[in-house]
Formats: C-alpha cells, structure tokens, sequence
C-alpha cells in the first residue's frame, strides 16, 4: 500500500520569526528524513492520481514566496524531489509585497523583504523543471465566509488566472486558512479543480477535494516533526480519538 504524505511549508529564511516561516537548515534536516526512508518527492497531483513508489511525498508550499525559488528549490533539488507552489493570482504581476491578514503585520518593518513573491516567469521556470504550480485563489480570503458569487469568483476565477499566467492547466487548489467547509468543496469541484488540499488540526478521512496535509512551521523542532510525520500519529491524527487528545492537550498548555 502506498503511503502519500503531503507537506505544508510557505516561506523559508534564515531569520524571519513568523510561525509561516522555516529555516535552510530546518528544512534540509526535514526533507533529508524522509529522502532518508525511501520517500519520494512528487508533485501533489501525482502522488493523489498515481504515486510512483510506496513511499511519496507531495512538498507543497502556500503562498508563493520568492524564497521558495531562491532557497527551498535548491534543497528539493539536492534530493531529486520537485515541489508544488500555491499563487495567490492577484499577485504575480504586481510588485509589491504579499499581503492579507496573517502576514500583513510585517508590512513597513525589517521583515517586510519576506514577503516578496513569485513573478509568472519564475513561477513557470517552476514548472518547466517538473514543479506543478496551482491555485491558492486570487485575493486570500476565508472562503467559507463568502457569499456563491465572490466564492466563484475567488476559485473559478483564480485558475483562469493561473492557466492564462502558466499558460497550462491549472488542477488543484489550496484553501487559503485550511478553511473550507463543504460548500467550499463543491464549490471547488464546480470550478474543475482535480483536487485540493486543506490545513485541518485533525487529519480527516481524504478526499479528492478535501485533501488533508501536515503543516510545517517555525516551532517545529526534529522531534516534533518526526512526530507530524510518523505514520502511527497520522493515523491517530485521523482518528476520532484525536479531537478528545487534542483538546486535553491545549487545555494543558493554556494552563
């Protein structure tokens, strides 16, 4: 049986403290683990329609920060592994830095470098080299808290934009927040969408679209990463025991 993990990073510097955001070396140790164990790296829609071994990993990254091109590249390089980047379409062609609600607080400061993202020339370089660059709609918003008509807009619209900038198909989507609900979902289906993938605490029982993924944040030490990825605690993740663990585990830290 195949064992297909997805990923979840967004950008990568070597001193940048937002939660989004993880070091070289930090993602180097990461990807070495699972080089190192017999995963693959694949693209998001191969490893969902037809993983290639029975170890895959999809390495996704939100956002589509330049650092993904300027320092995560490098490192998938090293292990013979491609990534899949998720553009927010309204931002390739303009040249200011990313902003929306949850990175919009380093605007103006030290970090706000950070925030530069992909052009459509760097994100099809990407793509040229075996990435899969998909949806991550167009503007950022918690979809399920849009009414039908902007909801169509931001999933139906937003891969009409990336298959005009990638000039290719555009497959699968990433919720912005993780938020969907089902709604989203079918919402999602309606705009061609092959699959699409989610943030959730507990990882649910997959589906085409309403894939879920293993976040990767600053916080993340080795232990707690080898953690995330461990197949007995993805299983447990995926269990209905995981809410009742989960919510004791937070009332403890809070306490």
């Amino acid at each position: 049986m195949s064992d297909v993990l997805v990923l979840c990073y967004h950008a990568v510097s070597e001193s940048w403290p937002a939660a989004l955001s993880v070091t070289p070396d930090g993602l180097e140790r990461q990807l070495g683990l699972l080089h190192r164990r017999g995963f693959r790296g694949v693209t998001l829609t191969e490893a969902l329609s037809d993983p290639p071994s029975e170890r895959a990993v999809a390495v996704t990254f939100d956002d589509a920060y330049r650092s993904v091109l300027e320092l995560a590249r490098p490192i998938l390089d090293r292990f013979g592994m491609v990534g899949s980047v998720y553009a927010v379409t309204d931002w390739p062609g303009r040249s200011q830095p990313l902003s929306w609600a949850g990175v919009d607080q380093w605007l103006g400061g030290p970090h706000e470098g950070e925030l530069a993202g992909m052009d459509w020339d760097e994100l099809r370089a990407l793509a040229d080299d075996g990435w899969e660059v998909g949806s991550h709609t167009r503007s950022h918003p918690r979809l399920p808290e849009l009414d039908d008509g902007a909801l169509e807009d931001e999933l139906a619209g937003s891969r009409r934009d990336c298959e005009r900038g990638m000039g290719r198909s555009c497959d699968t989507l990433a919720y912005p927040y993780g938020a969907v609900d089902e709604r989203v979902v079918e919402a999602a289906g309606r705009a061609g969408y092959r699959f699409a993938v989610t943030l959730p605490r507990g990882l649910h029982a997959p589906r085409p679209l309403h894939w879920p993924r293993v976040g990767v944040y600053h916080a993340d030490s080795e232990w707690r990463f080898r953690l995330k990825v461990s197949p007995a605690i993805r299983s447990l993740r995926g269990s209905p025991a995981w809410a009742g663990i989960d919510g004791l585990r937070r009332r403890l830290v809070r306490r």
